[in-house]
């Protein structure tokens, strides 16, 4: 059987998890991507080139995707793991009359502004919230009715990219006009800011069952940028909360194969912040799927191959994680750091992975692109996990030279 995988860059997703996953599932795989030579060398030096059919393609046009694999092998599978790719993916499935998700929720979950309107057209939820689109002037904003203070994001950005917390029109305006330098073909959004503490559900479904695998309490840094610091892992939700949460999946009509959502709870009330129609990432799911011991990534691909999963996946219950993310806090070059560790400390296994290399030089972008490794640490109580890591990284040192 032959998986047609869409990417851009190479990710921790794809070399650790859903590579290794297909060659498990016995599946020939073609990546079509349109940086062919990055993923070449990235699989090539993990021993993946020989078993990897990689193939240039403009896969941000549903078009191209489509004549590609038309023109090459009978596809059983298209599936990707990227946020900008869903669309596509969803749409050349469907082409091709493969199991996949509803190219309109993939949609919707991608544009936040389509999100917005759609959840409030529904009655799930209303966000005070309203589209400028790319290269228009953001002055007229200051008249719409949008409370201070309010967020801006580009309406299709991932990783906190460019998500900014403003006080005012004035403030709005610049942050706009800020952003429109650094991406001047990009729609923005601007929302009222939702109160809370953040939180992510992480879903599993077939499109006719949905496991819910639990969830993450994110800590992020002060405003006005919103840069994920750590996350801590939630065996399970409130059932009122992940009601409501999947409420609102319902009405986006998410529901295949894994979704990422983030949300806030304040009160009680569970509101939705963006949906990510992916396995969540930054190595998250690698952790997941050692913590709950199951094979998380074959399930994912199994859905997409029209396999239904199981009533029970059998996840444990017992585990308890932490995620820890060093970031920089000034543009230079990182001069020293750790490097990769793997350690069993006091009942809590610590994988420390660097994601800047010593030398690299760097801007301060205060967004995900900041980080300089993460700290993944699983154990069985939660008070050990979290000492644990709190002595790892009292004892490293990440020195940046300006």
């Amino acid at each position: 059987m032959r998986l047609y995988l869409l990417a851009l860059v190479p990710t921790d997703s794809v070399t650790e998890g859903f590579l290794p996953a297909a060659g498990r599932l016995g599946l020939d795989v073609t990546l079509l991507t349109d940086q062919p030579e990055l993923h070449q060398r990235a699989y090539q030096d993990l021993g993946f080139a020989s078993r990897v059919e990689i193939l240039e393609c403009d896969v941000r046009d549903f078009r191209a995707v489509i004549t590609r694999i038309g023109t090459h092998h009978r596809p059983d599978a298209v599936f990707t793991n990227s946020d900008h790719l869903q669309t596509q993916a969803a749409l050349a499935a469907d082409y091709f009359g493969l199991p996949g998700k509803d190219w309109r929720a993939a949609l919707r979950a991608k544009d936040k502004a389509a999100m917005r309107r759609h959840l409030a057209a529904c009655g799930a939820d209303t966000v005070r919230s309203a589209e400028l689109p790319a290269g228009a002037d953001p002055v007229g904003l200051a008249s719409l009715d949008i409370p201070y203070p309010c967020v801006v994001k580009p309406r299709e950005g991932v990783a906190s990219e460019d998500v900014v917390l403003v006080d005012g029109p004035a403030e709005l305006a610049l942050r706009c006009k800020e952003i429109q330098g650094r991406r001047p073909g990009a729609a923005l959004v601007v929302e009222e800011y939702l109160p809370g503490e953040l939180y992510t559900l992480e879903t599993l479904g077939d499109g006719t069952r949905r496991h819910v695998l639990g969830g993450f309490h994110t800590g992020v840094s002060a405003p006005p940028v919103f840069i994920e610091e750590r996350l801590t892992f939630v065996p399970a939700h409130p059932a009122p909360v992940v009601e409501q949460v999947l409420a609102q999946l319902d009405a986006l009509g998410v529901g295949f194969g894994a979704c990422h959502t983030e949300f806030v709870v304040h009160e009680g009330r569970a509101r939705i912040i963006e949906v990510n129609y992916r396995a969540i990432g930054d190595q998250c799911d690698l952790l997941l799927a050692q913590l709950l011991d199951v094979p998380l990534f074959e399930h994912i691909l199994r859905t997409h191959l029209g396999e239904p999963l199981p009533a029970d996946l059998g996840a444990r219950g017992d585990g308890r994680a932490r995620l820890e993310y060093p970031y920089a806090a000034e543009p230079g070059t990182l001069t020293a750091a750790p490097k990769a560790q793997d350690l069993d400390v006091d009942g809590v296994r610590l994988t420390y992975r660097p994601l800047r290399a010593v030398g690299e030089r760097h801007e301060l972008y205060g967004t995900n692109r900041d980080y300089l490794g993460v700290l993944r640490a699983i154990g069985t109580d939660q008070r050990a996990v979290d000492r644990v890591v709190a002595e790892f990284l009292a004892r490293q040192r990440w020195v940046i030279t300006p």
